[in-house]
Formats: structure tokens, C-alpha cells, sequence
């Protein structure tokens, strides 16, 4: 075996801006909470990650070999003779994602696909999603400090850097198993669009009446209770 190409660069990108963005959000509101001025803005990075959401599904049908959902779909087997070697220590080598973080990964993509959804549900006045959207906040914390625990789990009975892979790229693997290119030219447009999303959003968000409109689709979202000043500047717009 030798240090091989693994991870392509929008993987590794989605993976970090992906963690990254929902802790920035997570601490936004649950550390800083609703009265916060800052508290709009998690739900501008909610809307960034919910696009690259949708860029990491797309990426996982067209993406390079291990990005592909079908490389670890695996099977329930799968996972307990998975969970078997890490306690025994006899466990297969997986040259993508294994088993147990596979089931994780599928099941933060369909968290996070909750929380895109009730949070545009909250910013369009639907009120009785809020617990629902909590709820799969706090699901999602779980299942992220579940993955951590495995990483590290993994990383000590297997002596793999996982971390480390998701950074650089590479792991100990047959060549045959690795990838030829690290997908440069898609990291830059999954950086460009998620880029251009993101600014989007933050230019037109007013900071008096505590809303945004989403890029293209011209929705408005309420990101929280608008200060007094915006409701008379939508009082007086009324009367006009």
C-alpha cells in the first residue's frame, strides 16, 4: 500500500465549509439566541448550507469514484461486521468511507435537509415548525458528536488519521483503490456558487426589518422579529 489519492477537493470542501457553517449557525442561536443581532445571520448560513446541500447531492450522482453515494451504500451486514472489527480490531480497510460513517453522513444530509426546509417555513410565518426545527438541531449534534467519537474510535484501533485524509486527500491504500485528479475545476465552481449564494443573500438582508430574499427565486425570509423601526417602515409602505 502507499499514500494514495482519495478525497476529491469539493468533498473535502463540503465537508469542512459543511462543519464549519453549521457550528458557526448551532452557536448563533443556541449560545447568542433570538435577541441577538447576530442571530439573522444563522439563518443566512442556514441557507448556504442548504445549497450545498443540494451541490453535495448532485456531487454525489456525478462526483469522482468514493463521492459517490452508490460507493458507500451499504447494507445493515455491513455495519454490524463493521462495528464488529472496530471492537475486535480485525475490522476491514475501507478505501472510501466505511460503513459506520457512512450511515452518519446519510444521516446529517437528511438532517440538514429537515432543518433547510423548516427554517424557510420559519421565515415565510409558519410558526408551528419551531420545535420541529429544534428538535433536528439538536438531532444533528448528536449525530455530529457520534461521528467525532467514531473518527476517533476508528482513527486509534485502525491507526488511521482519518481527520488528517479529509484534509490532504490521501490514505494508505492500493493505488488502484485512489482517484486520478483531485476535481479542481468543480471545487472552484462549488466555491463560486456557494460563494455568489452566500453574498447574495448577505446584500440583500435589511437589517431593519431582519429579512432576506433568496437569490433568483425572489422569496423573502423573515430571519427574526423585525426591530420597530422596520414595522413602521412597512406601516408607512402600507398606508402609501
Amino acid at each position: 500500500m502507499r499514500r494514495t489519492l482519495v478525497w476529491d477537493l469539493p468533498t473535502r470542501l463540503f465537508h469542512w465549509l459543511f462543519a464549519g457553517g453549521f457550528i458557526a449557525a448551532a452557536v448563533i442561536a443556541l449560545g447568542l439566541g433570538d435577541d441577538s443581532p447576530l442571530f439573522p445571520y444563522h439563518g443566512i448560513i442556514g441557507l448556504a448550507l442548504g445549497l450545498m446541500l443540494v451541490l453535495r447531492v448532485v456531487w454525489g450522482i456525478v462526483g469522482s469514484r468514493h463521492a459517490r453515494f452508490r460507493s458507500f451504500a451499504y447494507g445493515p451486514g455491513a455495519v454490524a461486521g463493521y462495528l464488529k472489527g472496530v471492537v475486535t480490531g480485525r475490522g476491514l480497510r475501507y478505501a472510501g468511507h466505511n460503513p459506520g460513517s457512512a450511515y452518519v453522513i446519510f444521516a446529517m444530509l437528511a438532517l440538514m435537509l429537515g432543518l433547510a426546509v423548516t427554517g424557510v417555513m420559519l421565515g415565510r410565518g409558519n410558526e408551528s415548525v419551531k420545535d420541529v426545527h429544534e428538535v433536528l438541531v439538536w438531532a444533528m449534534i448528536a449525530v455530529a458528536g457520534v461521528h467525532v467519537l467514531g473518527v476517533i474510535v476508528h482513527s486509534i484501533r485502525h491507526r488511521e488519521n482519518l481527520t488528517a485524509s479529509m484534509v490532504h486527500g490521501c490514505k494508505d491504500v492500493q493505488e488502484s483503490d485512489g482517484i486520478r485528479t483531485p476535481r479542481r475545476l468543480a471545487a472552484a465552481v462549488f466555491l463560486l456558487v456557494t460563494g455568489a449564494w452566500t453574498v447574495a443573500l448577505v446584500n440583500a438582508y435589511d437589517t431593519a426589518t431582519r429579512s432576506t430574499t433568496v437569490p433568483a427565486l425572489g422569496v423573502s425570509l423573515q430571519l427574526g422579529e423585525a426591530h420597530d423601526g422596520g414595522d413602521r417602515q412597512h406601516r408607512d409602505r402600507d398606508d402609501d
